[in-house]
């Protein structure tokens, strides 16, 4: 056996509409970028939507644009030097490199040992006058309590004067849903949300991501920030010249996605919703075969939520976890933490921060597949092979 814990999902048809954009001479953004913008926000349900070239461009960006105050929706803006963005300790240091990138400080946030999403108790402890910005991670695809965290807010704005502005980190969660309306789209209203394209997410093409933003002047800005800060449909300098821009009023980054990538979401895109029932049908397998095993304790979901199941993560008790996965790996199935602590890292030193969940929920975290690959023979083996385990 060899199953492994994520595997590329790559449609058959791609191939001659890839191969005639390779030929076709344009092969930056283009045409096939707005067709797969246009394709996404009918699937999201946002019409503020921008592709980029990576999820890390779109969580820089995201802070980006929060710096800068706007009366118009009630934004104070973000001050460099004395203001915080908390920001969860357990996920992708993506999330952390995109926060420093802005030169900001950083507070972490402790997690939930029964969800591995955020502790929202932990989150209230740390709100204040400083606290103008909050990341979130739906880990594994299972979306944050998105209604605790809008009381969240209400609470700040009650008490500080202000809400924080949410950025969602939804790398791991495409077409995860809450009350049945897909994150990035009405169930993140107000919200910034940042979504994976990389090779092994539930969409991929080839590497990239996108953005949603919660209105049309953050679109307007982000989408002018995404590429150099440039007009596209603007270039013509002083009416004198098609190639060159016209005047940069805010200088921004080279962030936009092409047409090759967007070619491959494009036809990608279609197989999704088969996908996703894949794996939401073999996490549910998962919670009836592994609920009575005495060393694994279960994630608990959220009946708001419907999870993308990009991963499956369990608590493997009793200091057993390196034990448990060199079994599962001399088995052939592979398991893994997939994302380390972000605040043990050299080049965060400074901001040192308690986190007693962490602490304890690192010792225990492991994911097993939970992906589209597995065919039954794969489930009931994984299954056969922890029920067997004497840990």
């Amino acid at each position: 056996m060899n199953i492994p814990l994520f595997k590329v999902f790559m449609s058959e048809d791609v191939l001659k509409p890839i191969n005639n954009v390779l030929m076709s001479g344009q092969i930056t953004q283009g045409p096939q970028v707005e067709i797969f913008e246009t394709v996404l926000k009918k699937y999201i349900d946002n019409p503020y939507i921008l592709t980029l070239n990576s999820a890390t461009a779109g969580l820089t960006l995201a802070l980006r644009l929060l710096k800068e105050k706007d009366e118009r929706f009630n934004w104070a803006g973000f001050d460099d030097q004395n203001d915080i963005v908390l920001t969860p300790a357990l996920t992708c240091f993506a999330t952390t490199a995109a926060i420093l990138a802005n030169n900001v400080n950083i507070r972490w946030i402790d997690v939930d040992i029964e969800t591995a999403n955020i502790d929202l108790n932990d989150l209230k402890r740390k709100l204040n006058q400083r606290t103008k910005v909050i990341y979130i991670v739906h880990w594994g695809g299972n979306p944050v309590d998105l209604c605790g965290i809008r009381e969240l807010q209400e609470y700040s704005l009650k008490t500080f004067g202000f809400k924080p502005m949410i950025v969602e980190d939804c790398a791991h969660a495409f077409g995860a849903e809450y009350n049945g309306n897909k994150i990035g789209g009405k169930a993140s209203d107000g919200n910034i949300c940042v979504f994976s394209l990389q090779a092994i997410k539930h969409l991929t093409t080839g590497d990239g991501g996108f953005i949603t933003l919660p209105n049309e002047y953050l679109y307007d800005r982000c989408k002018l920030l995404r590429w150099y800060g440039i007009d596209r449909d603007k270039r013509n300098y002083k009416g004198k010249d098609l190639r060159l821009e016209n005047d940069i009023i805010e200088y921004g980054y080279k962030f936009h996605m092409n047409d090759i990538n967007a070619t491959i979401g494009i036809y990608n895109l279609p197989h999704i919703t088969e996908l996703l029932i894949k794996n939401r049908e073999n996490a549910n397998y998962f919670n009836e075969e592994l609920k009575d095993i005495k060393f694994i304790k279960l994630m608990k979901n959220n009946i708001k939520c419907n999870s993308a199941y990009w991963i499956y993560t369990i608590r493997v008790l009793n200091n057993k976890k390196q034990e448990f996965m060199d079994n599962m790996k001399y088995a052939g199935i592979m398991t893994s933490q997939v994302h380390n602590r972000n605040d043990i890292n050299s080049c965060v030193r400074n901001f040192n921060e308690e986190l007693i969940n962490l602490d304890l929920f690192e010792k225990e975290l492991v994911c097993i597949p939970v992906g589209w690959w597995l065919t039954k023979e794969d489930l009931n083996y994984i299954v056969k092979t922890i029920r067997q385990m004497n840990i």
